[in-house]
């Protein structure tokens, strides 16, 4: 199956400049945080973890969903295991606020900044994707992906 012909336009530079400053705000928020929590370092490196986890599902899934699109193909493993990745990084995130010994609003500035991380990274790829494809960067295709 060949790729089939999709219009984007280039992102403008407002949007990609909000979408890294989502990335790295999250991201910084999150660690910064962590760095200045007061929990054990195992909880600690937990966190971070499901961070990172969660940051590579969501770059991950966008991908798919946008080769899906695109009629790349997936297969249908590869998609599902990316929308389970995404979401076990959400229910991870979530249980481990659920059982931290942290005040409501920490618990909820660690939520926000996951959030804001998540969509900062997918923003990101799209805002990649696009300005390569617009550019007339090298096409990824199933052949040498």
């Amino acid at each position: 199956m060949t790729p089939a012909a999709v219009t984007t336009a280039r992102p403008s530079a407002a949007f990609i400049a909000a979408s890294w400053l989502a990335l790295l705000m999250g991201m910084a928020g999150f660690i910064v945080g962590l760095w200045n929590a007061t929990m054990a370092l195992n909880e600690k490196g937990y966190y971070f973890t499901v961070l990172m986890f969660g940051l590579f599902a969501a770059i991950s899934l966008q991908k798919t969903v946008r080769d899906q699109i695109e009629k790349i193909p997936v297969t249908g493993l590869y998609y599902g295991l990316a929308w389970f990745s995404t979401l076990l990084a959400v229910l991870l995130l979530l249980v481990g606020l659920w059982n931290a010994a942290l005040t409501l609003s920490e618990k909820g500035f660690y939520g926000m900044a996951f959030l804001l991380a998540l969509f900062g990274a997918i923003a990101v790829q799209k805002n990649t994707r696009d300005t390569r494809s617009v550019t007339g960067g090298a096409t990824v295709t199933a052949d040498n992906e």
